[in-house]
């Protein structure tokens, strides 16, 4: 059980606009009270980021952010330090206030995508993947599929400058081959949808999901709904599949050492 907030509790807030998707405030504010730290986590729609984060420092009680769509890569910039894989991706989805009053960043995105195939039996080591999108959460899941050592990683990105200056920066790592992909995801053993296709009724499918082989892992990052059109097109077509809230529940213990200043990126 919850414990009721009081005037001793710290404060965490997830900025986000929209906002109405994210489904972590409730169960990081629960995994607080597991680790016996009287915290809570609590979302704000935030349209005007420079000026919120004017404001955040002089809220004593605000101890850390979660960060999602789309400041993932202006809160980096407000950050005073980060983390290796930050600092290499310049995005954050997690900041924690130092000692001294600045922000400490992090970008789990990745693990917790990786993460969550892996709980489903996938290991990405020697496939060939496609991602569709390259922003914050796009481009901390290729890092990560890099990291895992996939064979090849095909990205996909409307935005092609920004598709193509990760490809550079994920190319000099010596790690995978890196190129552009596109729609089509014929010969991809495993396909990531790190776009936002799939919130609104009527979105395009991220992919022409009638050339996915059934023998391909399939997951996306979309917690509302559940269940995208993506996820229940690829399971329609027998793929193994992750959803966003298969990827928040990998991260979530992630997150919560970050916040508290434990784990890896302490």
């Amino acid at each position: 059980m919850i414990p009721p907030p009081t005037g001793a509790t710290r404060l965490y807030v997830i900025v986000g606009d929209p906002i109405a998707q994210v489904r972590s405030p409730a169960g990081v504010t629960a995994a607080f009270a597991a680790r016996g730290h009287e915290g809570i986590l609590v979302p704000v729609q935030v349209a005007d980021l420079p000026d919120f984060l004017s404001l955040a420092p002089r809220l004593k009680n605000l101890d850390g952010l979660v960060v999602t769509i789309p400041h993932k890569f202006a809160c980096y910039q407000a950050c005073t330090s980060a983390t290796e894989r930050s600092h290499f991706l310049r995005s954050v989805n997690l900041m924690r206030r130092r000692a001294d009053g600045a922000w400490h960043g992090d970008m789990v995105d990745g693990l917790g995508f990786v993460g969550a195939a892996r709980a489903k039996g996938v290991n990405p080591a020697g496939l060939r993947a496609l991602l569709l999108g390259a922003g914050g959460a796009g481009s901390a899941i290729a890092l990560a599929l890099v990291e895992a050592g996939v064979s090849e990683l095909a990205i996909h990105d409307s935005a092609t400058e920004r598709r193509d200056a990760l490809i550079g920066q994920l190319s000099g790592l010596g790690k995978s081959t890196v190129r552009a992909g596109s729609t089509d995801p014929t010969g991809f053993e495993f396909v990531a949808n790190a776009t936002p296709a799939g919130m609104k009724e009527g979105d395009p499918l991220p992919v022409d999901v009638a050339r996915l082989a059934p023998s391909a892992y399939c997951g996306c990052v979309i917690t509302k709904p559940e269940i995208s059109p993506f996820i229940a097109a690829a399971r329609k077509g027998g793929c193994v599949t992750g959803t966003g809230t298969d990827m928040y529940e990998q991260h979530q213990g992630i997150m919560v050492d970050f916040l508290l200043g434990r784990g890896e990126g302490r």
